[in-house]
């Protein structure tokens, strides 16, 4: 796939056609890392996107408490106490 390069204000850039863009689950406002590796131009999706709030709204919820008290199956009907 080629693209150009192209004037964005000051700027240059690419666009990213959407067929990329969804392959990557990437939308508007994503975050990525850009590299440079042995010539290239590397656009990753940063990772974990959204995990900050999400946290924030389990923590809201009171639903972001530790599982280490629950049972597990094995210790219900299995282990001998």
């Amino acid at each position: 796939m080629k693209a150009n390069i192209i004037n964005i204000g000051n700027s240059q850039g690419i666009i990213l056609p959407a067929v990329l863009l969804r392959k990557l689950k990437l939308s508007f406002k994503s975050t990525v890392e850009i590299d440079v590796n042995n010539g290239a131009i590397i656009i990753k999706p940063e990772p974990r996107q959204g995990w900050a709030e999400a946290a924030k709204q389990m923590h809201a919820a009171n639903d972001d408490l530790l599982l280490d008290d629950l049972p597990t199956e094995f210790e219900n009907e299995e282990w001998t106490w």
